[in-house]
């Protein structure tokens, strides 16, 4: 089984041009079913196989959505082993899989966004590009992973846009707002002006700032704050979406700017706008007052 699943890998990554971390991600998971199952062929590959692997996944401490992701990254290696005729019968048939919850995206209240922003840094090494980082964040809802990939050139500082490769290396063009230009032009004035094709944010070596960087400086930022709140890279991103509809962005020029092939995944942040909703009602129902 090990040559298909390395053969399936190399269709997704030529084919979906799918990023290293669902390569990653997909590649773990296969080889947790493959030694599960030590001598299984792939022609082999049955329902009762199936059957058992979803309700070990289901049986442990995981996540719905990860389970939902190890059962997706079977089901594709599945489908690709049918379609090159090395398996017959669909061992996904008649397997109930568990129903996909959507739990509400974790978000900063705008208050809580500004005492965010606003935390006193004394100087040092880093500052500049820690607060440039932040304010990016916020500013331009990005992905950690798309914030670790950029460089200089990517970032226009005439016309306030950041160029973006988001998932599948589809590329994006989002606003940067001035305040996050400000910090990035003082941030790579420290830096000396350094070329387009440098990373925009390096390390203190000098070398690119990877994607456990930026989570490690967004926790040591949230840590000097007084907020006593779990906060990621991807807290800024629902924050980011959820204080634009609250404002009465558009949803698909929000769509547009997060990256979503499907609008679908950016109405979840239409369920955490309460308090638009509630000024939308008082403002336009004859009895809300």
């Amino acid at each position: 089984m090990r040559l298909q699943v390395e053969r399936f890998l190399t269709r997704l990554r030529a084919a979906k041009n799918c990023s290293p971390h669902t390569l990653r991600a997909y590649r773990a998971d296969l080889e947790a079913f493959r030694t599960k199952f030590p001598g299984l062929a792939a022609a082999d590959i049955e329902r009762c196989h199936v059957r058992r692997h979803l309700a070990e996944l289901q049986s442990g401490a995981l996540a719905r959505a990860s389970v939902l992701r190890k059962a997706s990254a079977l089901r594709s290696f599945v489908s690709f082993l049918r379609r090159e005729g090395a398996l017959a019968r669909d061992p996904f048939l008649g397997v109930p899989l568990p129903k996909r919850t959507r739990s509400l995206p974790k978000f900063l209240t705008e208050a809580e966004m500004s005492g965010v922003l606003a935390v006193p840094v004394s100087a040092g090494p880093g500052v500049e590009r820690d607060r440039a980082l932040i304010e990016l964040l916020y500013s331009s809802g990005l992905r950690r992973a798309e914030i670790s990939t950029l460089n200089v050139g990517d970032v226009d500082l005439l016309s306030g846009t950041v160029r973006v490769f988001g998932k599948g290396s589809k590329e994006r063009i989002v606003p940067v707002g001035e305040n996050a230009l400000r910090c990035i032009r003082a941030y790579l004035r420290s830096r000396g002006g350094p070329n387009d094709g440098e990373p925009l944010f390096a390390n203190l070596g000098g070398a690119r700032l990877s994607q456990d960087g930026v989570m490690f400086l967004v926790r040591r930022w949230i840590r000097k704050s007084s907020l006593l709140k779990k906060v990621t890279p991807h807290v800024f991103r629902h924050s980011f979406a959820t204080h634009l509809l609250n404002h009465g962005c558009d949803i698909r020029v929000v769509q547009e700017m997060l990256g979503h092939a499907s609008l679908r995944t950016t109405q979840i942040y239409t369920h955490v706008s309460l308090d638009r909703l509630r000024d939308v009602y008082k403002g336009a129902h004859p009895r809300s007052r």
